[in-house]
């Protein structure tokens, strides 16, 4: 009794060292601000202008407004170079857009997409511009924040806000809209959870050790790339992170599509099952992983759970073969989710450790766009044509094998990535 006594104690007292670090724990609210806009300009949005009326092409044009999301790198320099006169050079432009973005949601309450679409849609293109720019600050933030041995926390606390941000502005936020309190009442409701928001902001501990930030606009575009090309080895390190989540990438493109058309589930249980309870998995992968990667090395947290990740995808084939079964698709969608948060919490965890701290921001909103890669330009396009081509079973077996190449080469560059580290670090 007293060793399990013990040990529960001992996880207990991990998690709580872990996840109650000063410089840990306001990251969740702050994931949140983060992850609360996005569903606001699209979703959400989509879903006020189709019950407004809104004819389907206009509708059809919303999906643009979140463009500002994939090219945030272009503005990044100037949130390396330039600072508000309050708060530093991070804390301070995640106030500043957090305050600029609950009044901008709020605005976005006043009115109506039947009768004023486009001021709204260009009221949500200021929005997604000042969601995109708070997210570069955080990021940075996170990066420059975190001692070493929190970063893997870190990207599971912020992962754990950022989902349930999603959650709120979106599945709630229908909800409100449509049983409670009325569309415009929502987006003010949403405008003033971000302005709460801000308070984690003050809350928040800055870096213990300030960079210097550059000192011109020019050197903050050049001087990112040029540190991080001397890097030996930094073009291998740049190809790990565009397929190290390749094979994840590949078995979740069309895995609703999947579960409905070739598993023959309703959508009442693909929704059940998949997003509910998926997001749930996900979630608790991400904060397990953090735990673990607080006693692990990097690499070796990487290699495990990529791993996992690879070979979880077995449970999208297991399906595929096997009879219709509410309890199967659930541990398998369970399964794959889990491994799924444990690897994008070590992928996290890599993007920060790469970046340098004098130039965090521009560094890591290039690392996280280049993530995007596989995702946006392999997988999308790739999937239809290798499922017609191979068939359900044949495609999930493929996608573990296109997790290796990532793994055998995070397994070639593991001296070059803790050198980099160590040089980050110094």
């Amino acid at each position: 009794m007293r060793r399990g006594g013990s040990f529960q104690e001992t996880v207990i007292t991990a998690v709580s060292n872990v996840y109650t670090s000063p410089r840990v724990a306001p990251l969740l609210v702050l994931g949140f601000a983060s992850g609360l806009p996005l569903a606001l300009t699209s979703g959400t949005l989509q879903a006020w202008a189709t019950v407004a009326g809104v004819p389907l092409q206009q509708i059809g044009f919303l999906t643009l407004v979140g463009t500002a999301y994939t090219l945030k790198f272009l503005w990044a320099p100037l949130v390396d170079r330039y600072a508000p006169p309050l708060l530093g050079r991070r804390r301070g432009w995640m106030l500043v857009t957090q305050v600029l973005l609950g009044l901008a949601i709020m605005v976005m309450g006043t009115l109506s997409p039947s009768s004023a679409l486009q001021t709204l849609s260009l009221l949500a293109v200021l929005v997604a511009f000042l969601s995109a720019t708070q997210d570069i600050a955080f990021d940075a933030y996170c990066t420059d924040v975190l001692r070493k041995e929190e970063r893997g926390a870190g990207a599971a606390i912020k992962v754990m806000g950022y989902r349930v941000a999603m959650i709120v502005s979106g599945g709630l936020a229908l909800i409100l809209a449509d049983q409670w309190i009325g569309w415009g009442n929502t987006y003010v409701v949403m405008g003033g959870l971000m302005l709460l928001c801000a308070l984690a902001t003050l809350w928040a501990p800055e870096p213990e050790h300030v960079a210097k930030p550059p000192r011109s606009l020019g050197e903050a575009v050049s001087a990112p790339l040029q540190e991080f090309f001397t890097r030996r080895g930094a073009l291998a390190v740049l190809l790990l992170i565009v397929l190290y989540k390749l094979g994840d990438a590949f078995a979740g493109a069309l895995s609703t599509t999947f579960l409905i058309r070739g598993a023959g589930y309703t959508p009442t249980e693909v929704g059940a099952v998949n997003k509910v309870m998926g997001m749930a998995a996900t979630v608790v992968g991400a904060l397990a992983g953090g735990l673990i990667m607080s006693r692990w090395t990097l690499y070796r947290s990487l290699m495990v759970f990529g791993l996992l990740q690879a070979v979880s995808n077995l449970g999208y084939w297991l399906i595929a073969v096997s009879p219709k079964s509410i309890w199967l698709m659930g541990a398998a969608v369970g399964l794959e989710n889990l491994c799924g948060g444990l690897g994008t919490a070590a992928f996290v965890g890599l993007l920060m450790a790469l970046c340098r701290q004098r130039f965090s921001a521009t560094q890591f909103a290039l690392l996280s766009a280049l993530s995007a890669v596989g995702r946006t330009y392999l997988a999308g396009p790739l999937t239809p044509p290798l499922v017609e081509h191979l068939g359900w079973p044949g495609f999930f077996l493929v996608t573990v094998v296109i997790a290796l190449p990532g793994l055998l080469l995070l397994y070639l560059l593991r001296g070059r990535i803790e050198a980099m580290i160590q040089d980050n670090d110094a």
